[in-house]
């Protein structure tokens, strides 16, 4: 048993079941427990890997993006980067060894980096010791100062927590996590769940369905929108276009599957990004949102087949390392990076969305 499992059942012992997004933060973000508090897990040691460890192609052509934001922008003489849940630090290092190649844009930069991890601060800190460049780091997005600002997030929306909810025959009830037998188990509250919780276009659903909703969609666009400045954002994440009837709750250890209740802490925890949700509460709080695009029609659309020929024939000794990189981020099989992952631009404005590439 975990640490955390033996908190998590005295905390429901004395409160009651857990909603899933509050048994999803505190596996996640517990301050001493927490998966991310206590570990690096990324790469072939940890638990799973990222588009930007897999090859330096994919942080490359986000930096390619990024100095295209900045353009219509129009060329502020400075401007914030920011990234949200940066990793390593490796696509933040790859998109600045990128923006070399436009002077001007990479003296415009102020990197700031959002990361409640200490132990991934540290990390980012070495990766980004050596870039020539001013970071900043803030543990909350709302710290990052004012000003234009581009930003660009990869895997960060899928580790906000979500809600579920079930069809019963007595109609909607969320899911919650308990205890049975003195183990965590998940039930369902006993109280019905008012229908406007549940997305219009979802409501009529079978017995059994199950719909899934993530509440930290609103704060975080109604904080980009608080912003008084321009900004250009893309977010990279797996999930869906539309919002769809599905339970994609997962837990990832070993980079294998895992049961999400057995060792809470020790495992990633993560459900599948509602584009057309994020889009939704973008749309709401004022902001632009463009239409989700796979990774791997973004990434084409950025230039791939000409950087990942250029990076060949500069390292003709890592061709199929090169190759096999590349592949992999655009693979369009259903479950592939390139057809699951999809990315979405957000801007401050309709007119600054539209001159975004994507």
């Amino acid at each position: 048993m975990s640490a955390l499992a033996t908190e998590l059942e005295a905390l429901i012992r004395t409160e009651g079941p857990l909603p899933v997004d509050r048994f999803m933060a505190l596996a996640l973000g517990h301050p001493r427990h927490g998966y991310y508090m206590t570990r690096d897990p990324l790469g072939a040691a940890g638990d799973f890997v990222t588009a930007p460890e897999i090859s330096q192609v994919f942080g490359e052509l986000i930096g390619v993006w990024a100095a295209a934001a900045w353009e219509a922008l129009g060329r502020p003489e400075r401007v914030n980067l920011v990234e949200l849940g940066p990793g390593r630090g490796t696509l933040m290092a790859d998109m600045l060894r990128a923006a070399q190649a436009l002077p001007a844009f990479r003296a415009a930069l102020s990197v700031h980096l959002v990361e409640t991890s200490p132990v991934l601060t540290a990390r980012q800190q070495e990766t980004l010791a050596s870039v020539g460049v001013s970071c900043a780091w803030h543990r909350d997005l709302a710290a990052v100062p004012a000003g234009p600002a581009i930003l660009v997030a990869n895997e960060f929306l899928d580790a906000l927590p979500i809600r579920q909810f079930v069809m019963t025959p007595q109609g909607w009830r969320e899911r919650v996590v308990g205890l049975v037998d003195g183990a965590l188990a998940f039930g369902l509250a006993r109280d019905p769940v008012p229908l406007e919780v549940i997305p219009a276009a979802l409501r009529a659903a079978p017995a059994g369905a199950v719909v899934e909703i993530c509440p930290a969609y609103r704060p975080l666009a109604a904080t980009l929108a608080g912003r008084e400045a321009p900004l250009a954002a893309l977010f990279v994440d797996y999930g869906h276009a539309r919002s769809a009837h599905g339970e994609t709750l997962q837990a990832v250890r070993g980079h294998r599957f895992a049961d999400p209740l057995t060792a809470p802490g020790e495992a990633d925890l993560t459900a599948h990004v509602d584009f057309e949700a994020f889009a939704a509460a973008s749309t709401g709080a004022g902001l632009a949102a463009g239409e989700p695009v796979t990774q791997r029609a973004l990434l084409f659309a950025l230039g791939l087949r000409e950087r990942a020929e250029r990076l060949a024939e500069v390292r003709p000794g890592a061709f199929e390392t090169i190759r096999a990189g590349v592949e992999r981020l655009i693979d369009p099989a259903p479950a592939g990076m390139g057809s699951l992952f999809k990315a979405i631009p957000v801007a401050s404005s309709p007119p600054l969305l539209r001159r975004l590439p994507t």
